[in-house]
């Protein structure tokens, strides 16, 4: 008689959001338990597997468990970005009673998710070359900037993590050479991180207030204080209700173009550039106008290379959640690998 599938628990921890979810390991990778945590209702990752695990009920015991979380691995220790959880990977199994467990960059579980996606799952921006034969990488502004690349070694992708999001900001016009200045003097290092996110958003638009390059309108900074400044400011900008919010987003689309374009020719993309995190997919109608893509593809005697680069924009938000399971269910057909830490 078969064995039954293995059961695999995957997460995806985020500034604002931890997804969990068990899956079975059939050629179908079927989802039987999923939840959506808010993280800063709760103290810890742990806390919130157990209070997951606590509300279901498991066909078999879960073989194998792998989580995404935003931040460095040093040593087996992970402090989550933006949470300051300390998560000591070692101790993991023997706290959550679970045989196996890794934790991944959040970035390296999405890297891994993207052989998972479908085209449905895409908005292309550039056709490029069209194969997605070459290194990859992955560029994910949310709360704050992820970023990874994918190796390619001639039949298939191995994802690897990079902090390339906390790198120095690099302005390219006098505007942005400003708004550094501006940023400077507040924060002293200043990374793309707080230009090129959730925050960054918000920072843009201080700067061009703070500076009178634009006027901010009452309503706008009633709803600022009521509800995420990032999605206030788009909403104005989108409908054109707002010249400073529409003045924002043009900044920051620039500059998310500056440095996907920025990583991209560090890892050599050939084989696609994915703009990842909460943020694109809710812009992809900026994303789609001019500025953007002149914005990647403004890089001198570079760019007839970038113009061959598939680049796309991630539609599923849970591609992490499935790079994790991913992750995980190799951890199991290959039990003798050395474990992740």
């Amino acid at each position: 008689m078969a064995a039954s599938p293995s059961l695999i628990l995957a997460g995806d921890l985020g500034g604002t959001n931890f997804r969990v979810a068990v899956f079975r390991g059939d050629p179908e990778m079927t989802r039987l338990h999923f939840a959506k945590f808010r993280s800063a209702d709760h103290h810890s990752l742990a806390e919130m597997v157990k209070l997951f695990l606590d509300g279901i009920s498991l066909e078999s015991p879960l073989k194998a468990a792998s989580f995404g979380v935003p931040g460095p691995n040093v040593a087996g220790v992970v402090v989550a970005s933006n949470l300051g959880w300390k998560i000591e990977i070692n101790a993991l199994p023997k706290l959550l009673g679970i045989p196996r467990v890794a934790v991944l960059n959040d970035l390296e579980s999405t890297a891994y998710g993207v052989a998972a996606l479908r085209q449905t799952d895409l908005s292309t921006l550039q056709a490029g070359s069209g194969s997605s034969a070459g290194n990859q990488c992955i560029v994910a502004p949310g709360t704050g900037l992820g970023e990874a690349g994918l190796f390619w070694d001639g039949s298939r992708h191995t994802p690897w993590a990079c902090e390339g999001g906390h790198a120095d900001f690099a302005p390219t016009d006098e505007l942005q050479h400003d708004l550094l200045n501006f940023l400077r003097r507040e924060y002293g290092s200043v990374s793309f991180e707080r230009v090129v996110s959730g925050m960054g958003i918000a920072n843009i638009y201080r700067f061009l207030k703070e500076t009178g390059r634009g006027v901010e309108k009452p309503v706008v900074a009633r709803q600022m204080l009521e509800g995420d400044a990032a999605a206030v400011i788009d909403r104005h900008a989108s409908d054109g209700s707002c010249p400073l919010c529409t003045a924002t987003m043009d900044l920051f689309i620039r500059a998310l173009g500056s440095e996907a374009s920025n990583l991209a020719l560090k890892t050599m993309a050939t084989g696609g550039v994915f703009l990842g995190g909460g943020i694109p997919p809710k812009i992809l109608h900026l994303l789609r106008r001019p500025l953007f893509l002149e914005s990647f593809l403004n890089k001198g005697r570079l760019r007839p290379l970038l113009e061959t680069m598939p680049l796309h924009v991630v539609l599923n938000d849970e591609t992490a959640l499935l790079g994790s399971a991913r992750y995980a269910f190799r951890m199991v057909e290959a039990p003798a690998a050395p474990a992740r830490v």
